[in-house]
């Protein structure tokens, strides 16, 4: 798990919802969305497995002329970039980065690996958020992140002030939110007219698709998605975040897994998933039977 990922109550909260999707699917599916690695990471090819990258002399505290921000973050430009626009706090960011604690130890490098690291900003610890949004591309940037800003002293993440350098690489904008459909007057119950299968999943097809083949129980498919309890509390969607989710078909709940081989390419669908093939009343998982809209927009991988 990636050691810049901010386990807030709500991000747990927000990785059960996508988990709509697969019981073991982390914030993201997609593998260019994962934060920097954990400590044990594998290093570049060549590199010395206890390979150290000497910490900077002004580890310890920030020096004098460094910037500082309101939220305590302080930083200090080391190479100036040849870019124009920064990051906004959604956009996802393409970077080279060391980290240290302030007694000059490393805990991590995408260096020393020898390979960058992609992800959104608001899947990021707070002060790594607000510094690379400082930025601008080809600029390499030391921050010194206090502990509240950073793992808040949660076991087994780096405590403390932390101390970064940073190098921004490149900057995607992040995808612009779609409307979000509101919840189906049928939510409450299956229709009359909703195909029922064995198993106890109910279906009704909303838009007729284009395809004319099904995904296999273990396809990877690429869907959008809206999903309610039964008294039309919204829990997670795709729409708002503006971009698809790609996922295996054997990764994802039961109901998700039937439901969607039951789809072809361009299909919506709507689902009635008994709490069985749903979440099983797992702690802090959306309870009951809860209802989906899902649109089949390709299948990625048969």
């Amino acid at each position: 798990m990636g050691l810049l990922v901010e386990w807030s109550a709500a991000m747990k909260n927000h990785l059960i919802a996508l988990s709509l999707a697969a019981l073991a699917l982390s914030a993201c599916t997609k593998k260019e969305e994962q934060p920097p690695q954990a400590v044990a990471a594998t290093p570049a090819a060549g590199a010395p497995v206890n390979a150290q990258i000497p910490a900077p002399a002004d580890v310890a505290a920030p020096p004098a002329d460094a910037e500082k921000t309101a939220s305590g973050l302080a930083s200090k430009v080391l190479t100036a970039g040849t870019g124009t626009e920064k990051p906004g706090p959604t956009d996802r960011v393409t970077v080279h980065y060391t980290g240290w604690t302030t007694d000059g130890r490393m805990f991590d490098s995408s260096v020393k690996r020898g390979s960058p690291a992609t992800f959104p900003l608001n899947r990021v610890i707070p002060g790594w958020s607000e510094a690379v949004q400082l930025m601008v591309k080809g600029e390499k940037r030391r921050v010194w992140i206090p502990q509240d800003l950073a793992y808040r002293g949660q076991a087994g993440a780096p405590a403390g002030m932390l101390v970064f350098d940073i190098e921004l690489l490149e900057t995607v904008a992040a995808p612009k939110p779609l409307p979000i459909p509101e919840a189906p007057t049928d939510v409450k119950a299956p229709p009359k007219d909703a195909t029922k299968e064995k198993s106890g999943l109910a279906s009704k097809v909303i838009s007729k698709g284009t395809g004319t083949v099904h995904p296999t129980g273990s396809s990877v498919v690429e869907v959008h998605y809206a999903g309610w309890t039964t008294d039309g509390k919204m829990f997670d969607n795709s729409y708002g975040r503006g971009e698809t989710i790609k996922f295996p078909l054997n990764g994802v709940i039961p109901g998700w897994t039937e439901g969607v081989q039951l789809m072809v390419e361009g299909e919506k669908r709507r689902l009635w998933i008994p709490e069985e093939m749903a979440y099983k009343g797992q702690t802090g998982a959306p309870a009951g039977m809860l209802v989906f809209d899902v649109e089949l927009v390709k299948i990625v991988k048969q």
